[in-house]
């Protein structure tokens, strides 16, 4: 049984809207969270405070099977079929983008800056992780506002597409800086020696691939949300995994591409090897900073961004740093086993567009249904694995879609990338089978822990839609390369390591 907040709080600014009316008195609550103007009566809410229907009895208990049934799409439930087709279709779009993110990855890892400056390896997961940080997070906001219907007025659009890209890049300028610095901080450790044309590389590198890719993505998502919109589809179920279909590869080809042609620039350009050229990341991180201030002013005139400027920070940068664990398991296991860089990617990015579909919907469901400290009736914070993965919750429905597309994608993406990348198929059962036990379990450990995360930001009055997706793609890229890290290491202990039958 969930406890529930008192039902009024001063902190929770209500309004007596009709003093002088027999009845029950109506309320107007706003939230902490930037929800104003849902009205409820005193017959809305029961007597342990939490939110019921005015002709429901006070203490109504549901079973696991009526739980499922309470939709998460609003006003009607989707049908199954519809949800499928709609998460389906972008998600393995997606997973040709993630394809592509590790084939690129394979390409480049023999070029030189990455073969000589490691700390480049620890920037992937990172970099790639900011759609999940910055980029899916806008969707999960707008996509919210869609289902809400605040999306009708061109106006309002322009407003909130003009404030949420100004505020994506002011977090991507500040987060590609941190993240540079934890790279530079491992790379130092790493060598023993600091060398600072590396470090103007690294920066420069990171900062620009973190705008040009979040700027690029975000249009992606707009024009997918407004469509979604105006078609009717849910925009929950299709944008974070079409914006993630080209977020890794443009995120890893354009790191990649920066990357070296920078560091051709710094290298020594006469006999002596004493003249170096340095103006180019100096000149491209002067811009991106002096453009930082104009970014921050938008942002905090804007009515819908101007609350997460100054609260939306502490999980973007904790999602950071959690990825750059990962990159950390990536820059050591790349060189230990073959093809893990082709597979890293693939696994990663499917779990995070996942969970990332679930979240989104769960966040969209308590925005439509609860007021921010209450939890839906009947809804528990902690709740039995098996019944958010299969049955007894709303959200098991569509965890179940989930988990039969995760093995199924799993499967067909791990051939493909297996043919283009050796040119036959050389994958054994073994190595199959190992595959898809982690890439599974992956996924239902982040689906379990979005189901808590969401519902306990809710609880807490935090709004998830900021604050739970960095998490969950960050938790998804760390549990991804630890995972795929030890089926590749119980591969070798075996002899039966990727590519072994290659002749």
């Amino acid at each position: 049984m969930v406890g529930a907040p008192d039902v009024v709080k001063p902190s929770d600014k209500v309004e007596d809207q009709s003093p002088h009316v027999t009845g029950s008195p109506i309320f107007t609550i706003s939230d902490d969270i930037g929800c104003s103007g849902s009205t409820y009566n005193m017959a809305s809410i029961n007597s342990s405070g939490d939110l019921k229907s005015p002709g429901d009895p006070p203490d109504k208990r549901i079973t696991d099977a009526d739980a499922e049934k309470q939709p998460l799409s609003g006003k009607k439930e989707e049908r199954w079929w519809n949800t499928l087709m709609q998460v389906a279709v972008p998600f393995f779009i997606a997973g040709c983008g993630t394809i592509g993110a590790g084939l690129v990855l394979g390409t480049v890892k023999d070029w030189d800056v990455f073969v000589n400056v490691s700390a480049i390896f620890v920037l992937v997961p990172s970099l790639s992780g900011l759609k999940g940080n910055l980029d899916m997070c806008l969707a999960s906001r707008l996509s919210t506002q869609a289902n809400l219907g605040n999306m009708d007025s061109t106006k309002e659009v322009i407003s909130m597409v003009v404030g949420n890209i100004s505020l994506v890049q002011v977090q991507a300028i500040v987060a590609a800086t941190v993240v540079s610095i934890f790279a530079i901080v491992i790379n130092t450790i790493a060598d023993g020696t600091v060398n600072g044309n590396y470090i103007l590389l690294i920066l420069a590198s990171a900062v620009f691939t973190a705008t040009t890719t979040c700027f690029v993505l975000d249009f992606v998502m707009v024009l997918v949300i407004y469509a979604s919109h105006k078609f009717k589809v849910n925009p929950d179920n299709v944008a974070t995994p079409l914006a993630a279909s080209i977020g890794d590869i443009v995120s890893n080809s354009v790191l990649a591409v920066t990357a070296q042609y920078m560091y051709e620039q710094i290298q020594p350009h006469n006999e002596d090897k004493s003249e170096v050229s340095l103006w180019q990341p100096i000149v491209l991180m002067c811009v991106y900073y002096c453009m930082l201030p104009m970014w921050v002013f938008v942002v905090w005139r804007n009515r819908y961004t101007k609350t997460v400027l100054t609260t939306g920070w502490t999980p973007v940068i904790s999602a950071l740093f959690i990825s750059g664990i990962g990159g950390i398991v990536l820059d050591q296991a790349v060189d230990q086993y073959p093809g893990y860089e082709v597979f890293q990617p693939i696994v990663n990015g499917i779990g995070g567009n996942l969970v990332c579909v679930q979240s989104s919907r769960l966040a969209t469901h308590l925005h439509q249904t609860a007021i921010p400290g209450v939890l839906p009736e009947n809804t528990r914070i902690m709740e039995w694995p098996w019944k958010t993965w299969f049955f007894g919750t709303p959200a098991a429905k569509v965890a179940r879609m989930l988990l039969v597309l995760a093995v199924l994608g799993q499967t067909i993406f791990m051939v493909v990338a297996d043919v283009v990348y050796q040119g036959i198929v050389t994958v054994q059962f073994a190595f199959g089978l190992t595959y898809l036990v982690c890439s599974l379990l992956q996924v239902m450990v982040l689906l379990y822990l979005a189901y808590v995360f969401i519902h306990l930001m809710w609880k807490k009055k935090k709004d998830p839609d900021n604050a739970a997706i960095p998490y969950l793609t960050a938790l998804g890229d760390l549990l991804g390369s630890v995972f795929l890290g030890l089926a590749f290491f119980i591969l070798s202990m075996f002899g039966m390591q990727y590519g072994n039958n290659v002749q």
